[in-house]
């Protein structure tokens, strides 16, 4: 049995899952970001216990298929953006999403507008502005750099971006940022 579950963005919320999970006892047979694969089949009491205990950590099980996958979306674009090299895309981030997913992305992409109130693409972008947002606070990195490891055409490309999600440039925001990064399943 394959259990879908929101707001798994990271390695640790996959940490912090297991953990839960073996605190009930179950045997797990593969957990990734979005999804914990059971085996053999919990019962639906056990189910509802590592359901109420996942909540209380902020995570939620999904039911509906088309809400799965809109997680799955989610899960794919933040693994792109937040663990992958995006300096040598050779395709745009919505192809590879579709391309992970196996799914159309005119379809992806209605699914996802519906129940999201956004486009992949806005969403894309803002995963990406938070990114940038991390690598400014960190310091290491110019602008320049982090258009080049963002994957951004030019360090222009990133300026107005940036500055059409935030009402700043990456230089203004160094200047003013006082931690307004959000976490990744608020965005």
């Amino acid at each position: 049995m394959i259990l879908h579950i929101k707001n798994m963005v990271c390695d640790r919320c996959i940490m912090v899952v297991k953990q839960q999970i073996d605190n009930h006892n179950f045997l797990v047979s593969d957990i990734t970001l979005g999804t914990v694969q059971f085996h053999p089949e919990p019962t639906p009491e056990q189910l509802q216990e590592v359901s109420s205990s996942l909540k209380i950590l902020g995570f939620e099980i999904i039911d509906k298929e088309r809400d799965r996958l809109v997680e799955q979306i989610k899960a794919t674009v933040i693994q792109l953006i937040h663990h992958s090299d995006l300096t040598d895309l050779r395709q745009t981030l919505s192809s590879l999403v579709a391309e992970y997913l196996q799914k159309d992305y005119t379809y992806l992409s209605r699914i996802f507008s519906d129940h999201e109130d956004m486009t992949i693409e806005k969403f894309i972008i803002q995963q990406k502005i938070e990114k940038v947002k991390e690598f400014l606070q960190y310091g290491e990195l110019n602008v320049n750099e982090i258009a080049y490891a963002m994957g951004y055409s030019s360090n222009a490309h990133l300026t107005n971006q940036f500055k059409s999600v935030t009402g700043f440039t990456p230089s203004q925001y160094k200047l003013i940022d006082k931690n307004g990064r959000r976490p990744l399943d608020k965005i």
